[in-house]
């Protein structure tokens, strides 16, 4: 089963919002907020957009207010991956 890495999450979110003055990605940064690390919601729908195409599944606009930290974001977006993986 494929998996999102906390490093491809921060690679997504420098190349669609660029990486905030002070906030190093590189550091523990799985329980701060996106809107702690300089992200907001349209930021974070452009990344769903990427892992969307990237790893052809889908994920609801929710999951931006659903997942407020990269912990939980990639917690939703890897349980999709393994769902979408499953077969029927």
């Amino acid at each position: 089963m494929a998996e999102i890495s906390l490093e491809r999450l921060t690679t997504l979110l420098r190349e669609c919002a660029g990486e905030a003055e002070g906030v190093n990605l590189d550091s523990d940064v799985l329980d701060l907020t996106f809107t702690d690390l300089g992200y907001d919601s349209l930021a974070m729908l452009e990344v769903s957009g990427r892992i969307e195409q990237e790893y052809g599944i889908s994920l609801p606009d929710e999951v931006v207010s659903d997942a407020p930290t990269p912990r939980q974001f990639l917690s939703y977006v890897n349980e999709g991956l393994g769902t979408a993986a499953r077969p029927a």
